[in-house]
């Protein structure tokens, strides 16, 4: 079978947002679709670990991952804060079942980047990258203590977006590589030749379009607010300017064998937009599955 996943951030399923849906009609949507695993989405959104790997197994669905932000430049108690959510997320995945699963690590900035979302000055000195370099790598060591894979995942207004900076973290780091190719793009990393450039290092995959136009357009505005524009940057695959086929082809002559997972991060999911919702899912997985 193709490895091609879902996320609940494409079902309008993200931290802090209400939702108007159960969580067993999202995996119900998602194996309607097509899909045979999905990431999780935020702590506890299924249940206990039990609870959720139950949930997940009953729909045939795989757990193949969940996201895990880091504030890797902050405090060490904010960081204690996220290494403790981290934990509650970590049994979660070690309770799924799939030996493969990942935590997917990722920067998760600070309020100069909420105030600045499409960051044009400097970003970590050397000594702030050592430290985040640090936090990484202990990060990991406690992702693998549950027998959990790593992976990190450079991520559209943080401190690890931009081409430069994904090449520094990927120097001072052994962690594995989560490329997303809407972020990489947003951040001017072409998907496809940093496919090539870590081959040997990329081992998780987030298939994204997304739009430049909207960012551009909320920076020409002054709209700093991301969570009112981020939306509407991802688009349905295929619709958008990633260059998505040149990214799969390099993959596939990688030979990568892992997880596709489709995000289009959405809005939050209404009773109003829910068939479209599943519309948009149902289309991106059948424009994935034909070029796999």
């Amino acid at each position: 079978m193709n490895k091609i996943a879902s996320a609940p951030c494409s079902y309008g399923v993200l931290g802090g947002q209400t939702i108007d849906m159960k969580p067993v009609e999202l995996l119900e949507a998602m194996a309607a679709a097509g899909y045979t695993g999905s990431e999780l989405g935020p702590p506890g959104f299924f249940g206990s670990p039990a609870e959720t790997a139950r949930l997940f197994a009953d729909n045939g669905l795989t757990v193949v991952g969940s996201y895990v932000p880091l504030h890797l430049s902050l405090t060490e108690e904010v960081l204690a804060a996220d290494l403790a959510a981290m934990r509650h997320t970590l049994e979660e995945l070690a309770a799924s079942g799939n030996p493969d699963v990942v935590a997917v690590l990722a920067d998760e900035g600070d309020d100069a980047l909420r105030a600045n979302p499409w960051r044009t000055g400097a970003g970590w000195d050397a000594a702030t990258w050592q430290r985040a370099a640090d936090r990484v790598a202990a990060a990991c060591e406690v992702v693998r203590s549950y027998g959990v894979r790593p992976v990190f995942h450079p991520h559209y207004a943080t401190y690890v977006e931009q081409a430069a900076e994904i090449d520094r973290l990927m120097e001072l780091t052994d962690v594995s590589l989560c490329l997303d190719s809407g972020h990489f793009e947003l951040g001017g990393a072409s998907p496809a030749a940093y496919a090539e450039k870590y081959a040997d290092r990329v081992d998780h995959v987030h298939v994204k379009d997304v739009r430049h136009a909207v960012v551009a357009a909320a920076k020409a505005r002054g709209d700093v607010r991301l969570e009112s524009w981020w939306a509407e940057v991802a688009c349905p695959l295929g619709r958008g300017d990633v260059a998505l086929e040149p990214f799969l082809a390099q993959l596939k002559a990688n030979g990568y064998a892992g997880w596709y997972v489709i995000e289009q991060d959405s809005a939050a999911v209404t009773a109003e937009t829910w068939d479209a919702v599943i519309a948009d899912q149902r289309h991106n997985h059948a424009w994935l599955a034909e070029r796999l």
